[in-house]
């Protein structure tokens, strides 16, 4: 114990650590059940990092070619790459080997997804306002340097599905114009699937990426112990004051607890549940390449706008040929991809509004920004069905034309009709907020008034319920008016047009004087 307290005092007295934890300790958590899915991403990737580290004891990304002479039967003295052969030992031969495999592929479906649907829940409860923009950029990036994790691992045993995936993206690389081939030849060294493949997806699966990850991870933490969390309305909760409980010691305590939980589930799920299994594939080799290969789930939906886009759309320009059904994908997912990111700054520029905000918003509160989320979640899921399209196909007994079509319809048609759907809805159930909070909710009571008449009697609303219904702020639409020189810009007219269409329908709150009125 005397040495304990002497090093204890000796690393404070040079770090001044006891500040750092007494001022992290008091940091308030919210105890909401949506925020654990930050939680759980950060948790996912802590077990990626565990067994990705035992994982790379014993792989070896060699691309030399040797024949298979380990105790799986079925692929003995069949040529294969050291990598591909080296991801076989290490599900027959190492101890534990496979068990680690899939722990590592299933904690970073789980990353992926629980980042995605994080962000899900900052977009629809309007968490990412000021002054946490900068957040919602870095969640993005996280969330892109995730699936780029995701997809150079998933690449690195040189199976068949892998090196079909690979294909994929070297076809793309390509198509891009003038660039294509010199970018192609950077990754793959040399005519695919060349021999430095593998050995360079494994540099930016082990090292480049998960320290960019790591570095950004510790941003985002950062900036949110500085900016607070938000919190979702109700009394005592104001822009000042968060309701939750301090890190020290509660919620430390539910932290750790949380985390072998989530530890505990993805070993479970992989012990029960085999997932890529690569002594089914054998190595990468094009000839037997068939329909029915799926990359993982997150990088789908890259994969179904290449097939919904119509074909023959090659032109020659210039003695280059632009393969425009590639090219209008690639351009497509791009701009998708930039709107996602730049979206807190283009809703600001719109609404005009540079107040802070900390509190959460109701989805249903803002409905055009709810409209929106529900457009482009329908976008997404319609190339994300898409990247399974013959699967469907064949298991249905479809016509593969007939289920690209129906594709073709929700992924370019979907968005609208999600938009106008969730936006009528959202306004319907301010509307029914707006009735409850004035005269309660029905309670299924009939009585009968001294005149004859009959009633059906409503039950009041408690304070906290009420709160929740009439605590949000309502906005105007911008005024166009003539900036210094009395002139009106074709900027500020397009900006006050789309103030109006973000505002439009919106229903105001609830006052203080029309519950009093109506109370009276």
């Amino acid at each position: 114990m005397r040495f304990t307290g002497w090093a204890a005092n000796y690393i404070d007295e040079r770090t001044s650590a006891s500040t750092a934890v007494k001022t992290l300790g008091r940091k308030i958590f919210p105890d909401h059940w949506s925020f654990m899915l930050g939680e759980v991403a950060l948790y996912s990737f802590v077990v990626i990092l565990l067994s990705g580290t035992f994982l790379t004891f014993f792989f070896d990304p060699s691309m030399t070619e040797v024949e298979y002479e380990g105790s799986y039967v079925p692929l003995q003295g069949i040529p294969m790459s050291v990598a591909y052969h080296s991801s076989l030992d290490i599900s027959f031969e190492i101890r534990g080997g496979l068990l680690m495999r899939q722990v590592h592929h299933w904690a970073a479906l789980l990353f992926v997804a629980s980042i995605g649907l994080h962000m899900l829940r900052v977009f629809f409860t309007g968490a990412f306002r000021k002054p946490r923009e900068l957040n919602w950029v870095i969640g993005f990036l996280l969330f892109v340097l995730a699936m780029a994790l995701g997809f150079t691992g998933y690449s690195l045993p040189d199976d068949l599905l892998s090196g079909n995936g690979l294909r994929i993206i070297d076809g793309m690389i390509k198509a891009v114009p003038l660039a294509g081939g010199w970018i192609s030849y950077l990754l793959f060294g040399d005519e695919f699937p060349g021999t430095d493949i593998i050995p360079r997806l494994y540099v930016l699966h082990i090292l480049l990426l998960p320290a960019i990850l790591v570095a950004l991870i510790g941003a985002h933490m950062v900036l949110l112990i500085v900016n607070k969390h938000t919190q979702f309305a109700g009394p005592g909760r104001t822009n000042d004051n968060v309701v939750g409980a301090p890190v020290m010691p509660v919620f430390a305590a539910k932290a750790g607890g949380f985390f072998f939980i989530v530890f505990g589930v993805i070993v479970l799920i992989a012990s029960l549940f085999t997932i890529n299994p690569i002594w089914n594939y054998g190595p990468y080799d094009p000839s037997p390449v068939s329909a029915g290969t799926q990359p993982d789930w997150y990088i789908g939906f890259a994969d179904g706008a290449l097939r919904l886009i119509p074909p023959h759309l090659e032109t020659v320009i210039f003695g280059y040929t632009w393969s425009w059904n590639v090219l209008i994908p690639l351009v497509g997912l791009l701009v998708f991809l930039a709107a996602a990111a730049l979206y807190p700054f283009l809703e600001a520029w719109v609404t005009g509004d540079k107040r802070e905000h900390h509190i959460a918003e109701r989805p249903r509160n803002n409905p055009t920004r709810t409209a929106i989320g529900a457009a482009g979640v329908t976008f997404y899921a319609g190339l994300w069905a898409a990247a399974s399209s013959d699967l469907i196909a064949t298991h249905f007994r479809l016509s593969i034309e007939g289920v690209i079509h129906a594709l073709q319809f929700v992924t370019v048609v979907g968005p609208f009709i999600a938009y106008f759907v969730t936006k009528r809805v959202c306004l319907a159930l301010m509307r029914k907020d707006r009735e409850i909070a004035l005269h309660g909710f029905e309670s299924g009571r009939i009585v009968r008034l001294p005149g004859g008449e009959y009633i059906e009697v409503h039950e009041q609303l408690d304070d906290y319920e009420r709160w929740k219904l009439v605590s949000y702020e309502e906005y105007q639409p911008l005024m166009v008016r003539p900036d210094a020189r009395g002139r009106i810009t074709a900027r500020q007219r397009v900006r006050a047009s789309m103030s109006r269409w973000f505002f439009e329908d919106r229903i105001s709150p609830v006052t203080q004087r029309e519950l009093e009125s109506q109370r009276h």
